[in-house]
């Protein structure tokens, strides 16, 4: 690859010029692969789109306090569930927020546009009763979040349609019964190629392996350790820009949950927290550059991105998973 000029657009497709972008990382030798510039890069396939105007939510449906001005309540500095009210109403809006994922990946295929499928998720969300949680938030346009191939999160839904040979990320969060429920899954469009199989399943297991540690008394940041190691042994990169988070009344609260370690983060896991762990997995370089939308987020190098998402509840013994089980939509066609 050739390296650009200070005013061309830089290689990464941010749409910013090159000299305010990566030419400096590039320089320093920190950018990888680009920085080589004698090895290729992944190829854009998705490309921004026609986005269609956002869907409308019944007044009959009770609204999460950003639903009107886009404005997310100050985050909590805990997400402990003290009672067996909350306990129950997390278990709800979990369960809600799996139904709503199950039926969108269930009409994931080739020729299906991502808007479609946000429509899908926004029809099922009310039908529920349920508020999709995304609708609004700091002004976030749509009611899915839809990631392809090499977009890591945030995907906004609009006119492409899927091809044989894609992978989708659809994220799905729900607001019901005061409490927001978080999930998401990569499945496979059509014949994917093996390279891609192995990411998507890689990620998975990371999540699983994850999972299982979690129990009262564990430090959050081991999280972090069986993910990174389990990605690294397998040639993937974990993103460092993105993690997961507690949840509960609001959509986003402490503590934030690393997908890698972090030797200062020596929060402790406490029964009764809500958190979710969601990580991303890239096949090439850790870094991610920002669409000029403000949300989508794409793989410096345009390689592969997969994420899975569960929402959890710290039991005395471990931990319940509130969206879903340990078969995800992949392994199942």
């Amino acid at each position: 690859m050739k390296r650009p000029k200070r005013n061309d657009l830089c290689w990464c497709n941010s749409g910013k010029k090159y000299k305010k972008c990566h030419l400096r990382t590039d320089e320093l030798g920190e950018t990888s692969p680009p920085a080589m510039f004698d090895r290729p890069v992944g190829k854009q396939t998705v490309f921004p789109g026609i986005i269609g105007p956002p869907l409308t939510v019944p007044e009959t449906i009770a609204f999460p306090e950003y639903a009107e001005n886009g404005v997310p309540s100050p985050r909590k500095s805990s997400c402990k569930k003290e009672t067996e009210d909350q306990i129950e109403r997390m278990r709800l809006a979990g369960g809600l927020a799996r139904k709503v994922l199950d039926e969108v990946l269930a009409q994931v295929r080739p020729g299906i546009t991502t808007n479609e499928l946000d429509c899908i998720a926004h029809r099922k969300a009310i039908e529920l009763g349920c508020y999709p949680s995304p609708l609004n938030y700091m002004g976030f346009p749509k009611s899915l979040c839809t990631s392809v191939n090499e977009i890591v999160v945030h995907g906004i839904p609009d006119d492409r349609k899927l091809v044989d040979g894609d992978i989708i990320n659809c994220d799905v969060t729900v607001y019901s019964h005061g409490m927001h429920g978080d999930c998401s899954e990569t499945v496979f469009v059509g014949k994917v190629d093996e390279h891609s199989k192995k990411l998507v399943q890689v990620t998975w297991d990371s999540l699983m392996k994850s999972i299982d540690l979690v129990k009262p008394g564990i430090k959050i940041n081991e999280i972090g350790r069986v993910v990174e190691e389990h990605v690294r042994k397998n040639g993937f990169s974990v993103v460092r820009q993105f993690t997961g988070h507690g949840i509960g009344e609001t959509f986003h609260m402490e503590p934030y949950v690393a997908h890698f370690y972090e030797r200062e983060n020596r929060t402790i896991i406490e029964e009764g927290m809500t958190f979710t762990i969601e990580p991303m997995i890239n096949a090439g370089t850790s870094k991610c550059n920002i669409w000029p939308d403000k949300w989508t987020a794409v793989t410096a190098d345009l390689a592969r991105s997969a994420q899975f998402e569960h929402t959890l509840l710290v039991t005395a013994d471990g931990v319940d998973i509130l969206t879903g089980g340990r078969t995800p939509w992949f392994l199942k066609s």
